[in-house]
């Protein structure tokens, strides 16, 4: 039989293209992107239940799609009906249960629950597209790929079914298919493919209590679909590992790894040449027809590949992210097949479990403290590059190092970014959902999350970013789940550490993992990380998840998730972009606000407070965990942003507009910081840089609230390289009746009188008390939500603090990566000016121009003090021009300033924290 529109000496290769389709469906090619034809454009998708017509039809060229929705790839459906407005932004208010589906109970996860049977994304929807091949690829083997399909599929392409729906099946599996005998040079090709939901039996993506989900379980074609074209050999992942024989790190043995297969029906003699930079190596390898294999290079064999006085990778700051080039090329029958290149760092990590049982990370054999967050991708899997480079310069810029990505598991893109931001990640798999039901799990599904690790080892194992692998997060896999993983880890030549899960649960096949999930999650006093010191969140151990406490952002953000009737008082319209299940409301943390701080008298005093408090949380956790390293080992802020506009857990909100928790984080954080101690009162300095600094001053200063100064004391010290320096003790607060509150100002200086760190802390005469005993947990669990408090600080003397008007300037300069603003600020007046925030915004507008790094924000001035603080605009298209600086705060009274503008040639990074640099 003849194919539809294909010429007839093609018939004769249809069954044995489709038998070369299911031999090669492992995961896709980590391939270079100059030589992928990608099919972004031109899609079109509809519902399989308005649609009569078979995926045969669907497929061939000529097909008219009337009445269907455009889709550009990569789109989940509801994200494709949201962009062509067939639905409203599900970001805003309540709009998300406007989508048909949506009558899930709200503060329920969804995705543990099946489709509602009148769900327009119960029925299969359809994704079709035509396109030409390059003339390049003619007389090549072609190559289909796809990076990412939710949940399960049916391919077509041309009239033929090269893939079903139980062979498609895996939210994080990659697939690619030899197409070669099926596509039309020269004429239009047709693809259709026929996507399912994932079911709450399936092992798909999932968000938990982070968000709620969408009516369609983000189905579709969620990354990227492309074509590539090679000889009868292909070549795939290539990867470079390091080996540092000893701790000089002189000298870095190199491995170069590679998959090769044959697509042919004879066998092959492939010759793999390679090269890395200057160094160059080769070697044969013979192919049986249709074989895959992996094809090595070791430096005992290559011994061009000991490499000496390396230039290394390190995670930022640490020192440079150095970034090599393998280039690999297979060629047989004196003919280059195919290439590859990759990006690598010459880097090891290790890991170990230190003498009280916890996990220690070491990169090239240097101890490393673990301080990041959790990674939520938008709600609806929109890819954004520029939302993706702006979050990664937020990491950075809060001087964490790490981002966990909880299932999650990212686009290329963001791999790419990490490698060359020096910001570590440590994927694995999703709790809760039916990837943790493994009593539930039936006969298929056991290969699919196999495959579905396959996938991610060979695309993952190149990246120097990532460093770990977590088989499982709230508890381990079962032990023949967790010896699957194991084997394919060991397959893939999996480069790094993994660990059986996130919590401190041990198993049969790796003992203790050497980590916890202790919790908490909602809000817990300054004191609590310093004074838990054995059971729960305490800064001991690595802690895979835990959290201070929700995250109120600024006012202008609330107006863009909340309508206008409901901003205050707080009602369900904001407990709808609260979490779910445990998190369905904002009452605890309320409570500790009223107690702490006094009730907002509205809307904006809400706010301000939440700042504070998110501020003084994230501040005290990280700066805990740093004090007491390497006792504590790591700690994963839960979590770093949010999937779509939100009230819980993020560092920076869902419009990337950082606020207390961003600052109070990036202050916590500095590699060389001076810090107050809540347990014992003490005042010390941490240094994460791999030197020694010496002729250091450290400066304490003790205030009443009347800005009385109660201790005064500089103490000449040196740190050692990545030490924790302890270097002087405050008495006792004064009990003084007349003061509730007290301010503590350290400052740490070098030898030439250069500021290197400063702190600001506002502190109650009387710590909290918190009740251990009336700690609540999880159901069932031994992770706590958050610790009871029987007393706690009282610092509503705050709300007495004069208002103050500060003065101030701005001036901006254009430069090639985006604008940059400079500020000066100066306390004329005799009180304390606390909690100072500064926007910048365009000239009539109220939302501030982001992303933005600010070098701080949120600051104190006392009375004649003055500062400099910088932002840089991220966007090359956010200019200089038509600027107003916005000064608010606490007890500030509000002000926009006129930014001038000044010439390219003037310098405009003037900070007013001396910048240490980057270990070498």
């Amino acid at each position: 039989m003849r194919m539809p529109g294909c010429p007839g000496r093609r018939a004769c290769f249809v069954l044995a293209v489709l038998a070369s389709c299911l031999l090669t469906q492992s995961a896709a090619p980590e391939a270079d992107r100059a030589e992928r034809f990608y099919l972004k454009a031109g899609w079109a998708i509809q519902s399989s239940a308005n649609v009569p017509q078979t995926g045969e039809i669907l497929s061939t060229a000529g097909f008219k799609p009337d009445g269907w929705h455009p889709a550009r790839i990569p789109s989940t459906v509801v994200a494709a009906l949201v962009a062509d407005k067939t639905y409203p932004d599900p970001d805003f208010s309540k709009n998300l249960r406007a989508i048909p589906g949506t009558s899930y109970p709200i503060g329920v996860n969804f995705w543990d629950l099946p489709m509602p049977a009148d769900s327009p994304f119960r029925a299969s929807w359809w994704y079709r597209t035509e396109f030409h091949l390059p003339a390049e690829y003619d007389g090549r083997t072609i190559w289909l790929h796809f990076h990412g399909i939710n949940y399960r599929a049916n391919i077509w392409l041309n009239g033929h079914k090269i893939a079903d729906a139980n062979e498609v099946a895996g939210t994080y599996r990659r697939y690619e298919f030899n197409v070669t005998p099926l596509l039309l040079p020269g004429h239009a090709n047709a693809l259709a493919v026929e996507i399912f939901a994932q079911t709450e039996k399936d092992l798909g993506v999932n968000f938990q209590d982070w968000n709620p989900a969408p009516p369609d379980k983000d189905m579709g074609l969620w990354d990227d679909v492309y074509l590539t074209a090679s000889g009868a050999v292909s070549l795939r992942y290539p990867q470079v590992t390091t080996h540092f024989p000893d701790a000089s790190l002189k000298r870095a043995d190199l491995t170069v790894v590679a998959e090769l297969h044959n697509a042919s029906q004879q066998p092959v003699t492939a010759v793999v040449d390679g090269t890395i930079e200057e160094l160059r190596f080769s070697q044969s390898v013979g192919l049986a027809p249709g074989e895959t294999r992996s094809v090595r290079f070791e430096p005992q064999e290559f011994p061009q590949l000991s490499v000496r006085d390396p230039k290394l990778w390190w995670p930022a700051p640490l020192g440079p992210q150095n970034l090599h080039a393998l280039s690999l090329r297979v060629s047989s029958n004196g003919e280059v097949s195919d290439e590859q290149s990759v990006r690598f760092g010459i880097r090891e990590f290790t890991s170990e479990l230190t003498d009280k049982g916890y996990r220690l990370f070491r990169v090239n054999g240097e101890k490393i403290l673990i301080r990041g967050g959790g990674w939520a991708q938008d709600m609806l899997l929109r890819p954004s590059q520029e939302r993706l480079e702006a979050q990664i310069r937020y990491v950075r810029g809060m001087g964490l190092n790490t981002i966990r990505l909880e299932g999650q598991l990212e686009t290329d893109d963001f791999f790419e970014l990490t490698d060359k931001e020096g910001i570590l990640v440590m994927p694995g798999w999703v709790c809760c959902t039916f990837w943790q039901q493994w009593e539930k799990w039936q006969p298929a599904d056991l290969p699919i999350a196999v495959e579905s690790l396959r996938s991610q080892s060979l695309r993952l194992r190149s990246h120097p970013s990532v460093f770990v692998w977590l088989n499982g997060s709230d508890v381990p896999p079962t032990e023949k789940v967790e010896q699957a993983y194991i084997n394919v880890l060991k397959e893939t030549a999996w480069p790094n550490p993994y660990l059986s899960s996130a919590s401190a649960t041990p198993t049969a096949l790796t003992g203790p993992s050497g980590v916890k999930m202790s919790g908490p999650y909602d809000y817990v006093p300054p004191s609590y990380w310093l004074l838990d010191t054995w059971r729960y969140g305490g800064a001991y151990g690595f802690n895979t998840e835990t959290s201070p406490g929700q995250a109120i952002p600024p006012v202008e953000s609330l107006r863009q998730m909340i309508p206008a009737e409901h901003l205050w008082p707080i009602d369900d319209f904001w407990n709808y972009h609260a979490g779910s299940e445990s998190f369905q409301n904002l009452d605890h943390y309320n409570q500790a606000m009223n107690a702490m701080y006094g009730a907002p008298t509205g809307l904006e005093d809400y706010v301000t407070k939440s700042q504070a408090m998110a501020y003084d949380g994230e501040r005290a956790m990280f700066e805990a965990y740093a004090r007491n390293k390497y006792d504590s080992t790591g700690v994963i802020q839960w979590m770093l942003n949010n999937a779509w506009p939100s009230l819980i857990w993020h560092l920076y909100d869902y419009y990337l507009q950082p606020a207390g928790g961003y600052f109070g984080t990036r202050k916590a954080c500095e590699p060389l910081h001076v810090q107050y101690s809540y347990d014992d009162r003490s005042v010390a300095v941490v240094n994460s840089f791999y030197r020694e600094f010496s002729g250091l001053t450290v400066t304490a200063k003790l205030y009443d609230f009347n800005l009385h100064e109660e201790f005064s004391r500089q103490v000449p010290l040196s740190v050692g390289p990545d030490s924790v320096q302890r270097a002087l003790t405050l008495s006792a607060l004064p009990s003084s009746p007349a003061a509730e509150v007290y301010f503590l100002k350290l400052a740490l200086q070098n030898s030439a009188g250069e500021m290197l760190s400063s702190n600001f802390y506002w502190l109650p005469s009387h710590d909290a008390a918190l009740a251990w005993r009336d700690t609540v947990f999880f159901s069932d669990s031994e992770t706590s939500i958050y610790t009871l408090v029987s007393s706690y600080d009282d610092l509503t003397e705050l709300n007495r603090l004069p208002k103050v008007r500060l003065a101030a300037s701005a001036v901006a300069q254009n430069e090639k990566e985006g604008a940059a603003v400079r500020v000066q600020l100066q306390n004329r007046s005799a009180h304390l000016a606390f909690q100072i925030h500064l926007g910048i915004c365009r000239k009539g507008e109220k939302k501030e121009v982001l992303p933005v790094l600010w070098d701080d924000n949120y600051v104190e001035l006392m009375p004649g003090e003055s500062r400099t603080l910088t932002a840089r605009f991220l966007s090359p298209e956010s200019r200089g021009d038509n600027l107003e600086l916005v000064v608010d705060g606490w007890n500030i009274e509000p002000a926009r300033v006129e930014v001038r503008a000044e010439p390219a040639a003037g310098k405009a990074s003037a900070r007013s924290v001396h910048s240490v640099e980057e270990n070498p």
